[in-house]
């Protein structure tokens, strides 16, 4: 007997997928393959996008430093200087890496005396201020450094000496003189601080 295998010579019995079709069903996978992935990468790009978008961030390093107005207070230190009993003390010839950011002078209400405030930032962005007053020391003190206490040791300060305070918030550097008490403080180091103070010049208008 003998059996006849048709189609053997086109290819597999019964119509069964050859290579031709494996390689067809290869291609649509790894197209299917690509376009997941760029699907993906399309999802993970508008997620960043919105991450961006939603999350607050800094357009470059100086956001912080520009954020910060610098203040011309060339006027109210002559005016206070006219007013203030005593010599009125602002810095001169700090660095422009110093910016002044605040400046107020405030008569007592008796109109005899008043409060003369310089703030400034440091070359590190730390806080630092001039802070000037004819009331009673100790008050004026406790008020300006936000309750910082007397420290050991003393400042040099050119040829002066200041007396240290130490707080949780500030630091100071202070002098008291018959009718006048002055305070320099803030964030900064001592050292800053001293920086500031030996820049003082104290005139009366």
């Amino acid at each position: 007997m003998s059996v006849q295998v048709s189609g053997f010579a086109g290819g597999p019995v019964g119509g069964a997928p050859g290579m031709g079709d494996d390689r067809g069903v290869a291609g649509m996978r790894g197209r299917q393959t690509v376009r997941d992935m760029v699907l993906s990468l399309a999802v993970i790009g508008i997620l960043v996008g919105a991450i961006y978008f939603f999350i607050p961030h800094d357009e470059s390093a100086d956001a912080a430093k520009n954020a910060v107005k610098k203040v011309d207070y060339r006027v109210e230190l002559i005016t206070a200087r006219r007013a203030a009993p005593y010599p009125v003390a602002a810095p001169e010839g700090l660095p422009k890496t110093w910016r002044a950011t605040s400046v107020s002078y405030k008569a007592s209400e008796d109109g005899k005396g008043g409060a003369w405030h310089l703030g400034l930032l440091d070359p590190e962005q730390e806080y630092a201020a001039v802070e000037q007053s004819d009331a009673m020391p100790r008050k004026f003190i406790q008020e300006v450094t936000l309750g910082a206490t007397k420290a050991e040791g003393k400042q040099a300060v050119g040829s002066k000496k200041w007396d240290r305070y130490k707080g949780d918030k500030y630091n100071a550097l202070v002098r008291e003189e018959p009718g006048v008490t002055t305070v320099v403080t803030g964030t900064a180091p001592y050292g800053r601080l001293a920086d500031l103070a030996a820049a003082l010049v104290a005139k009366k208008g």
